[in-house]
């Protein structure tokens, strides 16, 4: 388990913990895959691997025109494949690949910067 503040900012979703297969984002927990950015909390998006992140299931995101999209996976990094990777980049946005933990401080951090930035979350 990883509780990552006591403290819950102002006007954003914050990720507050990342358990085994399980997140808490302010203080509601998911035990599936989620997108969540400063106000967008999508808790049905389907993705449950890094090979189901398709062009397709990464369509909603895109449109979305976030400038970083942070991917958090398992407790190893892993990386989408390169065409994943350039349709991001054709449009301007930004993409990291890090553990589920890893992403979850960096969204955190985004939002107290108020960045416009999204995290991808697979459980």
């Amino acid at each position: 388990m990883l509780n990552l503040t006591e403290n819950q900012p102002g006007n954003h979703h914050f990720i507050r913990e990342v358990h085994e297969g399980r997140l808490v984002i302010n203080d509601r927990s998911f035990s599936s895959s989620v997108v969540v950015g400063a106000r967008l909390l999508e808790d049905q998006w389907p993705v449950r691997s890094l090979s189901e992140l398709t062009k397709d299931s990464a369509e909603p995101i895109l449109t979305l025109e976030p400038e970083l999209v942070v991917i958090g996976i398992g407790s190893k990094p892993i990386f989408p494949d390169a065409s994943l990777q350039q349709l991001f980049f054709s449009r301007g946005i930004g993409l990291e690949c890090m553990t589920l933990k890893a992403a979850a401080r960096t969204f955190n951090i985004l939002m107290s910067e108020n960045r416009r930035a999204l995290a991808a979350l697979i459980l």
